[in-house]
């Protein structure tokens, strides 16, 4: 359910912004997309599962309060990461 470590460094190198970023908004919504995206699939064979759901709905939250943020301060950026996540369907 959670990332792995080359997992997680791929998607660091194609979202950061410059080489040694790791902790800006469309980084964190890329990383966390992917926990999401993992947890829907666990969720699909264990769908009792109500401990992880609870984490799942934390982790929706948060990205909703990273993209509010992100769009709140840079509009081009938030519509480049939605588009690029294939996120708003």
């Amino acid at each position: 359910m959670s990332v792995s470590a080359e997992k997680k460094q791929e998607i660091i190198a194609a979202n950061a912004r410059d080489p040694k970023d790791t902790g800006s908004p469309e980084v964190q919504v890329a990383i966390l997309t992917e926990r999401i995206r993992n947890l829907t699939e666990h969720f699909k064979d264990h769908h009792k599962d109500n401990h992880s759901r609870r984490g799942l709905l934390m982790m929706v939250n948060k990205r909703r309060t990273l993209l509010a943020y992100l769009k709140k301060k840079d509009v081009e950026r938030y519509n480049a990461l939605i588009q690029k996540l294939g996120l708003r369907k």
